[in-house]
């Protein structure tokens, strides 16, 4: 792991997986759309290259983003969701992502895509502070930019295979070459198989099992004349379980078992296309990527609050929920499909003047659907597009809404070398999204809303009924380097993100009144950040230390918040008017010889809640805000003779206090994590020993509002092999 520095754009060239990145701070990253030293990026970034991410064991999101100050994955009970908090900026469910993820210089357009498992990596680069100019409508938090190794000139090939305590096993492999003249390809894939981690003593078996295989291709043309095409394919298929909840008043409580009586399923299955086109000539590069994509999610299992059938709520002899000893269970069913196209025009990247213009379309069909039904113990059975007629689970309640909805953006960059000492850089984009809600909800389901709504003299739902909203909005970068000596870099500038608005599901808005939850409608609005930073890197003793900081302000305008209505079943978006948000980080990366380094890194962020629409939750923390985290990590990679080299590892994480709602009701204390690697290695094996978690620390991964905890994984041990050619 390296040091904090800048980052560019998805421009990134397709030389950038190509050429092999240098240790330690002269890692090549990408970010801003230029090519430059990590240490040289004017930005807090940290960047893995392909040496990092395999000693570090980085296989999964969470592995990278828990060795990023600042930076924390709030993972929950269902795979398609994981909230990225970055300096702040958080993300809930359903909502647009906090951060811009880009792939091979493709980005992610359906957050519910990014919690994935992660193999042939080349490199990852974390970019903090909004950078909407660059990355468009979701990269309010920043951006997490993923480079997988490109098609290979010589025949190549690599797999590992792994056992852990679960019981668990996986393999991932690659093969890669040339298969004529000027066409390359690469296949890479990855299986993985476990019992799960954390017990259900009520079915006797683990609640957590996990099924997931994945498959990604790539073809790389060189036409010659300049130009080229990187054509590639991907799908991912994963099979785990969902809602399997405890309900606590204080999100430090973990003395409770799960004892769901459904197991349920939780099943993503995801597919994507791309194609991405460059002419290059010597006065600039014409960039074309394409991309199609599709997501679907159905999740099943028990409903509120989570337990066997003769000790639920709704079955006590009061019964508030219904006549008759029974219990409730859920659906979700989520289906995206999304097409985008970017195109973009640069300048050569050696000169002292850069620029880039361009444009960027998407257009997103979404369905949703969730629903409750009567548990009579037959099992729970999925529901997706209309209610379910099955007398063994009956449907209680429904909801479904459809979404059609298309942005378009137009960006410009434009740096400047005034010097060998300054920098200017200037960007702006202007985004603009329509998004179209159709109720989809049958009639006769829609009864309680309407209810609820001829109580409070609001409009009655019916089906087919559509909303429209529009939001848009600029995000402009600038952003001024002072770089006194190649040792030292200075910068400081001013960045906005936006992230746009939605709607909740048909009706939401009456029954969070009737149910006096404050600040929830059927329209979430856009969210803005603007943000103000200062930042420095440099260099002592030759290289041996690396020392980097910076700090920010942020206002953050209709910030996100989840809340669970219970009343419809129903997951929806809040917002907070106003949020303040002021931190810093320093980083610092030690390499006393060149097989031992050290790094340390702190992140502070203080939040604020400095508008709201009840008065009791102004001076609040702003909610999944954690106020600091601490990093300290040592690796030592020795020579011990022939080919053989050792690795000794170890990171330290620790997690400050975190809050999870608007009022502040409960905040989880501390958490502090410790993960080992150990093995040896030769020139085409390695093998080594890992644990997660390795003292067993004990904390819910998640609290909502309700009292809904998401335990996390215990500790996690095995070995793993690898072999490559």
């Amino acid at each position: 792991m390296s040091g904090p520095a800048a980052a560019q754009d998805d421009a990134a060239s397709d030389e950038q997986a190509q050429k092999p990145a240098d240790s330690g701070n002269q890692i090549i990253v990408y970010g801003l759309r230029r090519e430059d030293t990590l240490q040289d990026t004017p930005a807090a970034i940290t960047a893995f290259d392909a040496e990092a991410i395999e000693n570090a064991g980085i296989d999964k999101p969470a592995d990278f983003i828990n060795l990023t100050s600042n930076v924390n994955l709030v993972e929950t009970q269902n795979v398609g969701n994981a909230f990225i908090v970055i300096r702040g900026i958080t993300q809930a469910r359903n909502s647009e992502p906090s951060v811009a993820v880009v792939i091979d210089g493709v980005q992610q357009v359906n957050a519910a895509a990014f919690n994935q498992d992660l193999f042939d990596i080349a490199q990852i680069e974390v970019l903090k502070g909004p950078q909407g100019a660059l990355y468009g409508r979701n990269a309010i938090g920043g951006a997490i930019i993923i480079t997988t190794k490109q098609p290979s000139d010589q025949l190549e090939g690599s797999i590992t295979a792994g056992i852990d305590n679960g019981f668990g096993y996986y393999t991932r492999a690659g093969i890669s070459g040339p298969l004529s003249d000027g066409i390359k390809f690469r296949i890479a894939g990855l299986y993985k198989d476990t019992d799960g981690y954390i017990p259900n003593p009520y079915l006797g078996r683990e609640a957590d099992p996990y099924k997931d295989y994945a498959l990604r291709g790539s073809l790389l043309f060189d036409a010659g004349g300049g130009f080229s095409a990187d054509l590639r394919a991907s799908l991912d298929r994963t099979r785990t379980t969902g809602f399997w909840y405890n309900i606590v008043g204080d999100v430090n409580d973990t003395s409770l078992p799960v004892r769901v009586n459904n197991e349920g399923i939780d099943n993503r299955d995801m597919n994507n296309v791309s194609a991405k086109l460059t002419y290059e000539s010597d006065d600039f590069t014409i960039t074309s990527v394409t991309s199609y994509d599709t997501v679907k999610e159905i999740i099943t299992g028990d409903a509120f609050d989570f337990l066997p059938t003769n000790e639920a709520f709704c079955a006590l002899p009061s019964d508030p929920c219904f006549s008759g000893s029974t219990d409730l269970n859920q659906s979700q069913y989520l289906n995206v499909k999304a097409f985008s196209q970017e195109l973009r025009v640069e300048s050569p990247a050696d000169e002292d003047l850069f620029w880039m213009v361009g444009g960027y379309l998407i257009s997103t069909d979404r369905f949703i659907s969730t629903g409750n039904m009567l548990d009579l113990d037959k099992g729970v059975f999925p529901v997706y597009r209309t209610p379910s007629t099955n007398a063994d689970n009956p449907q209680y309640s429904f909801l479904s809404d459809s979404q059609d909805n298309f942005a378009w953006a137009a960006f410009a960059n434009l740096g400047y070398k005034i010097s060998d000492m300054v920098r200017v850089d200037a960007s702006v984009r202007y985004d603009h999204d329509r998004r179209r809600n159709t109720t989809e909800t049958p009639n006769a389901w829609l009864g309680y809303i309407n209810y609820i709504a001829f109580l409070f003299g609001a409009p009655q739902s019916a089906q087919g009924d559509v909303r429209t909203r529009n939001f848009s909005d600029w995000q402009p970068k600038f952003t001024v380097t002072v770089t006194p000596n190649s040792d030292l870099t200075f910068y400081g500038g001013y960045s906005r993100g936006f992230r746009s608005g939605g709607f909740n599901q048909t009706g939401v808005g009456v029954v969070a009144a009737a149910n006096g939850v404050v600040g929830v409608n059927d329209v979430f609005e856009a969210e803005t950040a603007d943000t103000w930073e200062l930042g420095f890197k440099s260099q002592l003793a030759d290289g041996l230390f690396t020392v980097n900081g910076s700090i920010y302000t942020t206002e953050s305008k209709n910030s996100y918040f989840f809340v669970y209505l219970y009343a419809n079943s129903t997951q929806n978006l809040g917002n907070v008017p106003k949020v303040r948000l002021k931190g810093l980080e320093l980083e610092a990366l030690v390499t006393p010889t060149d097989d031992l380094q050290f790094n340390v890194a702190w992140g502070l962020t203080g939040s604020e809640i400095k508008e709201f629409p009840d008065p009791a939750a102004i001076g609040n923390e702003a909610p999944v805000v954690s106020r600091s985290t601490l990093n300290f990590g040592a690796q030592f990679t020795p020579y011990i003779g022939g080919e053989v080299s050792a690795l000794l590892r170890a990171d330290y994480r620790r997690i400050g206090r975190t809050w999870w709602d608007v009022y502040n009701s409960t905040v989880r204390r501390p958490v502090e994590l410790v993960d080992v690697r150990a093995g040896v290695k030769g020139d085409h094996w390695s093998l080594t020993g890992f644990a997660s978690n390795l003292f067993n620390e004990k904390y819910n991964a998640e609290f909502s509002p309700g009292g809904f905890v998401f335990k996390a994984r215990p500790r996690i041990f095995g070995v793993e092999a690898g072999y490559n050619f």
